[in-house]
C-alpha cells in the first residue's frame, strides 16, 4: 500500500499542469492545476484536508468542523446535511470535497450541474483513510506532506495489528448514540478498529451499518466491555447509565470505557489515537478476568 501511495504522489507531483485522481465513487476528478480554494462538506473531511497539508487552502467548511484549532475559524456554509448553495457559489471554489453518504444528494447534484469540481470521499478501510489523505494532497499540491502523514498512519495501524493479532478476544458493545441507542455492525470502520484490537463486536452481524438496538439486546448479549463516546470530547456520562445493570459482565468488572468520539468516529489520521486507546482498554479488560 505504501508503494502505491508513493507512486501516486510521485505521479501527481510530476505534473505541473492538470492534476487527476480517482475519488471514492470511482469518478475521475481533474483540475487544470492544484486547487487553491477548497470547501469541505463534513467535519471529518476538514480534518483530512488539514492533515494533507492543505488547510491554508480552505475557504469554508460546515458546522462542527473543529479540528485542528484553525478549522474553527473557517467561514461556515451550513451543516453537512444542508448547506447554503449561494454561499458556496459566491466563494468561487475550485474544489469541493463531499461526504458521499452524509451530504444531501440533491444539493450535490445541483453543485455538480453548476460545473463545480467535486471529489467524493467515503473511506471504509484503514488503507482508504491513508489514500484519501494522499489524493487530497495531490489535488491541493501538497503531496509530499500528505504521503508522510499517510505512511505514519499506516505504520501505526500495522504496529497495533502485530501487537494484538493473537490477543484473546473480548466481547465488545460499541455505543455510538444514546437516544435512540445505536451501535455499529462489522462493516463499520469503528468495528474494524475493534477487530484490530482483538475485540469482537457483539452486534457485528446486523444488516445496517449503524443500527438502532434496544436495551434488552445489550443485556442479553452480556458484553465483557462497553465502549462509548458522548455528546462531547470529555463527556463520558453515557457510561454512567450502564452502572445500574450489574448483571452485565462489563459492569461487574468496571470495563466501561470512554473514547473521545472524534478520535474514533471520524475517518482521519486521529483514528490511530482512538485505536491505540481502544486497544489499551481491551487489554485492561483481559487483565481483569
Amino acid at each position: 500500500m505504501r508503494l502505491l501511495l508513493g507512486l501516486l504522489v510521485l505521479w501527481a507531483s510530476s505534473s505541473h499542469a492538470e492534476v487527476c485522481v480517482t475519488d471514492d465513487l470511482s469518478r475521475q476528478v481533474c483540475l487544470p492545476k492544484a486547487a487553491e480554494r477548497i470547501i469541505v462538506l463534513s467535519p471529518g473531511i476538514a480534518e483530512q484536508t488539514f492533515a494533507a497539508g492543505a488547510g491554508s487552502k480552505l475557504v469554508a467548511a460546515v458546522s462542527f468542523s473543529d479540528y485542528p484549532e484553525a478549522a474553527k475559524k473557517l467561514p461556515r456554509i451550513g451543516g453537512y446535511n444542508r448547506f447554503d448553495l449561494e454561499a458556496i457559489v459566491a466563494l468561487k471554489p475550485d474544489l469541493l470535497i463531499a461526504w458521499s453518504e452524509g451530504n444531501p444528494a440533491e444539493q450535490l447534484a445541483q453543485l455538480d450541474a453548476l460545473g463545480l469540481n467535486i471529489y467524493y470521499s467515503e473511506p471504509f478501510e484503514f488503507d482508504d483513510i491513508a489514500s484519501t489523505i494522499v489524493r487530497i494532497g495531490a489535488l491541493a499540491g501538497t503531496g509530499e506532506h500528505a504521503l508522510a502523514v499517510a505512511n505514519h498512519f499506516l505504520s501505526g495501524i500495522q504496529d497495533l495489528r502485530a501487537r494484538f493479532e493473537d490477543a484473546p478476544p473480548v466481547q465488545v458493545f460499541q455505543q455510538i448514540w444514546k437516544n435512540p441507542l445505536m451501535t455499529v455492525n462489522d462493516q463499520h470502520l469503528i468495528a474494524k478498529v475493534t477487530r484490530l484490537c482483538g475485540g469482537q463486536n457483539i452486534f457485528g452481524d446486523l444488516n445496517q451499518l449503524s443500527p438502532r438496538i434496544d436495551l434488552e439486546a445489550v443485556i442479553s448479549a452480556n458484553p465483557e466491555a462497553i465502549v462509548a463516546g458522548g455528546m462531547g470530547e470529555d463527556s463520558p456520562e453515557w457510561l454512567d447509565d450502564w452502572r445500574r445493570f450489574d448483571g452485565i459482565t462489563a459492569v461487574q468488572r468496571n470495563n466501561l470505557f470512554f473514547i473521545p468520539p472524534s478520535t474514533l468516529q471520524r475517518p482521519t489520521p486521529r483514528l490511530l489515537e482512538g485505536a491505540t486507546l481502544l486497544c489499551d482498554y481491551l487489554e485492561t479488560a483481559r487483565e481483569r478476568r
